[in-house]
């Protein structure tokens, strides 16, 4: 929807039209997620302050707990991908977190050269100490929910997610444009 300059929106309305049906009750679940994506910002500056580490750090070392907690090992590859960082980076980082004792490392035996990554047991329990009466006030929350509220608020979470993972329209423009054009270069107009 376009705005013309003698007719701005209204504040806090962004470029949603609030008298269009449901926009209103719509746009108070979008600040219901900002307000939540801030708390849960404010809650992670938390554990990587008592923690000593950074958000890099801090992603990595729940990861590990997950893989962990859902039997599967992971290895730098795996860490490497799920942070979206390059295979150099991972390894200043896992150098890091080794060294400050919040992991270790592994040979795998079925190969003798990959290695498996863990969070140490000091780092399970800092991330006890860090999260834990936060989480169990955020589980009382989800559990007190009627199932069919609780089914709702897992897509709704789930397709905000898949829209924000998304890459940007002019992201995959320029992509394409540089497959297309010889040697892989963007043509230029």
């Amino acid at each position: 929807m376009s705005h013309d300059e003698s007719n701005p929106p209204a504040p806090g309305t962004y470029w949603y039209d609030p008298k269009n049906a449901g926009v209103s009750s719509a746009m108070e679940v979008l600040r219901a997620v900002r307000r939540f994506r801030v708390a849960d910002a404010a809650m992670r500056h938390r554990a990587q302050a008592e923690m000593q580490i950074n958000e890099t750090d801090l992603m990595a070392i729940r990861h590990l707990i997950a893989c962990e907690r859902q039997n599967r090992v992971a290895s730098p590859k795996d860490l490497s991908e799920f942070l979206n960082i390059s295979s150099a980076a991972t390894a200043k980082l896992l150098s890091r977190l080794t060294a400050s004792g919040h992991i270790r490392r592994e040979v795998n035996p079925d190969d003798g050269r990959a290695q498996r990554l863990f969070a140490t047991s000091s780092s399970h329990e800092q991330m006890r100490q860090a999260l834990s009466g936060t989480h169990e006030q955020l589980m009382q929350v989800a559990v007190g929910l009627a199932a069919d509220h609780q089914a709702a608020v897992v897509h709704f979470l789930d397709a905000m997610s898949a829209i924000a993972m998304m890459p940007h329209p002019d992201t995959v423009a320029r992509e394409a444009a540089a497959a297309a054009a010889p040697g892989g270069e963007p043509a230029s107009a």
